[in-house]
């Protein structure tokens, strides 16, 4: 049986982008899991994971190792600490963007495609198959088009 410690794990991805610097490992992977995901991060103060989105279709759960993040929900602000759990439902009540300083894993269903939705920015994502940042298909919410366009 392989395990992970979420205490003592290293972190094996970067991500360099400003507002945005994150640490990570996907722990899912390593653990051989096919139907749960679940990627571990760590965040400096006022860094913050993703924009503020929700997903269609995927629940997601966090749950802080350590530190006290922040997360925005549709709620307002809520500051967390080591050991606390909380669950974004699935849809617009599931809203959230998490900011550091903290260590936390993110738990979620694997499920493709997947649908996010970014209020702030006014976008619409998808990542229609195997996983990939780079599959990621972006779309503004304004460009949208009547159902019947084209036929």
């Amino acid at each position: 049986m392989t395990s992970v410690n979420l205490r003592s794990a290293e972190l094996e991805s970067q991500n360099d982008r400003d507002g945005f610097r994150s640490r990570s490992t996907r722990v899912g992977e390593r653990l051989d899991a096919r139907k749960i995901g679940g990627t571990l991060y760590e965040l400096d103060e006022g860094e913050q994971t993703f924009p503020y989105h929700y997903h269609h279709g995927v629940e997601e759960w966090l749950l802080v190792v350590d530190g006290v993040p922040s997360v925005r929900t549709p709620a307002g602000e809520q500051r967390l600490r080591a050991g606390d759990l909380v669950c974004f439902p699935v849809g617009r009540r599931g809203a959230h963007v998490v900011r550091g300083p903290g260590r936390f894993l993110l738990l979620s269903a694997n499920r493709e495609p997947s649908i996010a939705v970014y209020p702030d920015s006014e976008k619409l994502g998808t990542r229609p198959g195997a996983g990939a940042r780079e599959d990621l298909l972006n779309f503004r919410r304004g460009d949208a088009v009547d159902y019947w366009e084209g036929e």
